[in-house]
């Protein structure tokens, strides 16, 4: 039975890409100053989060609930 051809890294990151938009994620890449990093690192260390993404939407989902309820 023939193999089916191997897929480059590039193709194989554009596979990965396009599924996770599927499920609803997207990569979003920040320029943020060093200080902010460090308020996201010590937010995450605090609340025993796993990566900075989880702290950034958890303030997000914070504020939103705040903007809904002024």
């Amino acid at each position: 039975m023939p193999r089916a051809p191997r897929l480059s890294v590039a193709e194989k990151a554009r596979i990965h890409r396009q599924r996770r938009r599927e499920a609803g994620i997207e990569d979003v890449l920040l320029q943020l100053p060093g200080y902010a990093v460090e308020v996201l690192d010590s937010i995450k260390e605090r609340q025993g989060l796993r990566n900075r993404s989880q702290v950034l939407l958890q303030l997000i989902e914070e504020k939103g609930a705040t903007a809904q309820m002024t």
